[in-house]
């Protein structure tokens, strides 16, 4: 993803931001970019004073090292999903974080500017829905090859990327089910590992996320099945939100709360008069150039942040919590032991026998070249 926010950058098409530095340790990516000054690891770029933030677009576990010594080094930082690949590293980087400083410190949670995702949040919040019964997330449009696993020898590893779908793909809807409906105190999850691919990670999981006041959500992903869906189902007292594949969200609204229906209606198999409403959403929004422009805004006027990194641990706790629930068998209840999950990640790590073949991926295809 590094080079195609620098190709926005170089393009314009951010104000407020100008690409001054590029660093890269594979020297052939570096030659994209004559005209800027660069560099052959993050840290020189980040310790040589030509830029005021970095955005590290790099492999996941670099995420922590790298957003610490840039928040260290005084910079605003703007760092690519997961902004860690355990909640341990999550805590390291955000302790790193002291919002006394004046420093931006933003995540790449593009989807937080589709029209869709914010409308029904105020949908939820300003009681329209009423209250949320169940929650089902069927995402699996997430689709990927054997090629685009074997596209680099960090992908789809637990040494090199931490896990599989829930760390790659899925940190979006994970940071948007937490944005939306909070944090769950119970997580029950089936991960399966490497069922379509030759990888050693999950590429197919299956969770059920359980709060205190009764809310139960089903969470399904996978990487392994075409053409797959992307379809959000949410309930409330006042009817069903749907959010599918088109533009609009679909509101089934109850003439009057189904919890009040219940309680009057004399009838023994009647049920509640319902208005189909569609509320019109235009786009998907500005997504990473949406991010970037707020970024950007934020250190040059102040404007809220759209995504605060900070924020970014609960995603990672999210997907961390459906790996420790199938690692240990069983339900797992919030907050997570972050030390515990990083001990099973670091065995998980040492005990790995898996034997991966590479193929080297053009500029083209290429979506993992780390530009900070």
């Amino acid at each position: 993803m590094g080079s195609n926010h620098a190709r926005k950058l170089l393009n314009g098409d951010v104000p407020g931001l100008e690409l001054t530095a590029v660093a890269d340790i594979n020297p052939e990516q570096l030659k994209a970019f004559p005209d800027l000054a660069s560099y052959a690891d993050a840290e020189s770029l980040i310790a040589d004073g030509k830029v005021d933030a970095v955005l590290i677009a790099t492999p996941h576990y670099s995420h922590t090292t790298l957003g610490i010594a840039a928040l260290e080094g005084g910079l605003h930082v703007l760092v690519e999903k997961p902004i860690s690949v355990h909640k341990a590293d999550c805590e390291k980087l955000i302790a790193a974080y002291r919002p006394d400083s004046g420093q931006v410190f933003a995540a790449m949670f593009n989807q937080r500017t589709d029209p869709r995702y914010q409308k029904l949040r105020k949908l939820i919040q300003d009681g329209t829905l009423g209250s949320i019964q169940r929650i089902n997330w069927i995402i699996t449009s997430w689709f990927r090859t054997e090629n685009y696993y074997a596209s680099g020898d960090w992908r789809a590893t637990w040494a090199g990327e931490g896990g599989g779908v829930l760390l790659n793909q899925c940190p979006h809807q994970l940071d948007l089910w937490q944005w939306l409906f909070g944090m769950p105190q119970k997580v029950t999850a089936f991960c399966q590992y490497g069922r379509f691919h030759d990888i050693e990670v999950e590429d197919s999981v299956t969770a059920v996320m359980e709060y205190d006041n009764g809310i139960q959500g089903v969470f399904i992903t996978t990487t392994g099945e075409a053409p797959g869906t992307n379809r959000l189902e949410v309930v409330g007292d006042n009817g069903t939100i749907i959010i599918d594949a088109g533009d609009d969200l679909h509101f089934c609204k109850t003439e009057v709360p189904v919890s009040e229906f219940s309680r009057t209606s004399p009838g023994r198999f009647a049920r509640p008069e319902v208005w189909q409403v569609e509320i019109p959403a235009s786009s998907k929004g500005e997504q990473h150039r949406g991010i970037m422009k707020n970024f950007a805004a934020a250190i040059l006027e102040g404007e809220p942040l759209i995504a605060q990194a900070t924020e970014g641990i609960h995603s990672v706790e999210l997907g961390n919590s459906m790996l420790w629930s199938t690692i240990c068998g069983g339900t797992v209840e919030l907050p997570l032991d972050s030390a515990a999950f990083e001990a099973a990640l670091k065995e998980k790590i040492a005990s790995s026998t898996h034997v991966k073949q590479t193929v080297e991926a053009t500029p083209a295809e290429d979506m993992g070249t780390s530009f900070n």
